[in-house]
């Protein structure tokens, strides 16, 4: 864990100017279309790259709502910038002016002392906190899955990684005063579809949940600037380890309940097998769901790319990132013997169990030909990934080894 307190003056300050330089204005919609296309890739062809306000170029894959990709360059190294942080909505239009002068964080429901915080009130009366983690919608890769599922076909870059710095979620709670029987925390954002029949995004967890991770937090900063508005200024909720459909954007509102959160968000949406895997036979309809919840053990080959054409007898360096739902990676190992054999990796800087750890290898083709090189990370309870994929109807969690094909000439 890298949580680690703000200095209580001069970051104090610091975030405060941060805040007041921020406009909480983006305009709506694309106002660039790269005609380059995302690449080799089978997944992404044919795909544009778009730059949205305070984005780099980006993947297209929906604009209502805006699904926007991280190309896989962005994560050669372990923190994602923000303006290459991929962007996920359920519904449209997300919000594109938020008056910050005018914007509360409210804590009610089922407690003693009702909340209503500005953002001055948030940071000056809060200790405020950091970590740096992963955060991954739960569709990553869904189009790899096969047989191919229903949903938004990502690549591998529905993710991302930063530094999130906000208030904790239990000292919020703490000071409005959880009433005795106390079930639930639901979580409500300023993002609201344009159509009725839509349901608006919410997400709960259990009070237990909460207690056992109090890393959670209301962040209000990412890599050290305000959240971008289409990653949720000026507040999410930040879930480290957990995927991120409980990351709530624009958050608003926080209400502790003493009942089950009926949402078609928890109830009917997000929800996987209910089996140690969380899969089923392809094709086949799981008999109970639960909801999706910690991420699993991943690794991705950054370099070499996929296609390259190496040298027979000349030392090749294999880098790419691991990480997991929070126990932090131990070991990452590869093979270019379609896994007869694995040999270990030097890990890079630890950032902290939340973060992706860059990790290099070399490897030396002895021959000509072609080679699948292939990546597995193992995290420190044991957790590894699977030969075979586990498939689910949803195309959730993916975490399969995967491949890069080389040629050695």
């Amino acid at each position: 864990m890298s949580s680690q307190p703000f200095s209580p003056a001069f970051n104090r300050r610091h975030f405060l100017s941060l805040i007041g330089a921020a406009t909480g204005v983006v305009k709506a919609g694309v106002f660039d279309v790269a005609r380059a296309q995302a690449g080799e890739d089978p997944v992404l062809a044919g795909r544009p790259l778009v730059r949205y306000p305070e984005k780099a170029g980006l993947i297209l894959l929906t604009s209502r709502p805006p699904q926007l990709e991280t190309p896989m360059s962005y994560f050669e190294r372990a923190i994602t910038p923000n303006e290459a942080f991929y962007v996920r909505y359920h519904t449209f239009p997300p919000p594109t002016r938020i008056d910050l002068a005018a914007w509360r964080l409210r804590v009610e429901g089922f407690v003693e002392h009702p909340l209503e915080l500005s953002m001055d009130e948030l940071v000056r009366q809060f200790p405020l906190t950091s970590f740096i983690a992963v955060n991954q919608c739960s569709g990553n890769s869904r189009g790899r899955m096969s047989p191919r599922v229903f949903g938004g076909q990502w690549g591998d870059g529905a993710m991302g990684n930063a530094e999130w710095r906000g208030v904790r979620l239990t000292d919020l709670l703490r000071a409005a005063g959880v009433k005795d029987g106390a079930v639930e925390v639901a979580f409500q954002g300023l993002d609201e579809p344009a159509a009725p029949a839509i349901p608006q995004f919410a997400k709960s967890l259990t009070l237990n949940q909460v207690k056992e991770n109090p890393d959670i937090l209301v962040a209000l900063e990412m890599n050290g600037q305000p959240l971008p508005m289409l990653n949720g200024f000026p507040a999410r909720l930040a879930v480290p380890g957990w995927f991120a459909t409980y990351w709530v954007k624009h958050l608003a509102k926080i209400t502790v309940l003493d009942h089950e959160f009926d949402s078609f968000w928890m109830q009917k949406a997000y929800r996987i097998p209910a089996s140690p895997c969380g899969c089923v036979e392809p094709g086949a309809s799981p008999a109970r769901t639960v909801p999706i919840n910690r991420m699993k053990v991943r690794s991705f080959i950054l370099s070499p790319k996929e296609g390259a054409r190496v040298s027979v007898g000349h030392p090749v360096i294999v880098k790419g990132i691991a990480f997991d739902g929070g126990y932090g990676i131990a070991e990452v190992e590869i093979s270019a013997d379609e896994g007869s054999s694995w040999r270990r990796a030097a890990l890079g800087k630890d950032l902290g169990n939340y973060s992706f750890r860059e990790w290099s290898a070399q490897w030396t083709p002895a021959r000509r030909g072609n080679f699948s090189l292939m990546a597995r990370a193992i995290n420190r309870v044991g957790e590894s990934q699977p030969f075979e994929l586990a498939w689910n109807p949803s195309g959730y969690m993916r975490n399969v080894i995967e491949k890069i094909h080389v040629s050695a000439l």
